[in-house]
């Protein structure tokens, strides 16, 4: 077997170089970011800044979206403007021409009924002059007679 006193006597060494290790990685950590530091400063290079620059862009890139979905808002706006303006404008015209085709109707049902009040009178006309023609056969010929002797008065007195 292995004798204990091995172990006890690397134990106070392992005490000692804890605080030497502890040194010299603090000694390093303090190199690194001096150097960081260094570095930063002479290469002008700093994450901060790329990130104020990259939240600028950003924020330059959101105010022009914003801009230009107003003037796209707008621009929609003035087009919804004249297209109800037009609508209005349609539904005025075809309320004058319901109106004119409504006064046309009324005229042409004025019309129709004087049509239909002439059509019976003339009806009522041809009857009574077929009537007439019915019952005055012989005098017509009589008419005829007395016109034929006047032309042939008349004519006896151009020649005489």
């Amino acid at each position: 077997m292995m004798d204990p006193a091995p172990r006890s006597t690397a134990a106070p060494r392992i005490g000692v170089q804890p605080i030497a290790i502890a040194a010299v990685a603090l000694a390093l950590v303090l190199i690194g970011i001096g150097s960081m530091a260094l570095w930063r400063t002479y290469t002008g290079n700093s994450p901060e800044s790329d990130r104020a620059v990259a939240t600028r862009q950003l924020q330059a890139r959101a105010a022009q979206a914003s801009e230009q979905l107003v003037e796209k808002t707008k621009g929609l706006e003035a087009t919804q403007q004249e297209s109800i303006d037009q609508l209005q404008m349609v539904q005025d015209q075809l309320q004058t021409v319901r109106r004119l085709i409504a006064a046309q109707q009324g005229d042409t049902k004025k019309l129709s009924e004087q049509v239909a009040g002439l059509t019976e009178a003339i009806e009522g006309l041809r009857q009574s002059f077929a009537s007439a023609q019915a019952t005055e056969p012989a005098a017509e010929p009589t008419r005829k007679r007395s016109r034929a002797a006047r032309s042939a008065r008349k004519r006896g007195k151009s020649n005489g």
